[in-house]
């Protein structure tokens, strides 16, 4: 791996981990504010991550 593949790595594992930390604390600040609606908060929050942890794996393969 190239010195640019660790500076790939690094960017792309710090925003995707950032924007996680920041969807699962709204989320559960959410959940507080109207536990009814855990259901469809949970869900929405689920996807969201998956989508900010698939630009992690994008980087993972561009940095190869």
């Amino acid at each position: 791996m190239t010195f640019t593949g660790g500076i790939i790595i690094a960017i792309g594992g710090l925003c995707p981990a950032l924007g996680i930390g920041m969807i699962g604390a709204k989320a559960v600040e959410a959940i507080g504010r109207n536990p009814e609606a855990s259901g469809k908060i949970m869900v929405n929050m689920l996807i969201a991550m998956a989508f900010a942890e698939s630009i992690a794996i994008y980087s993972l393969i561009l940095a190869f």
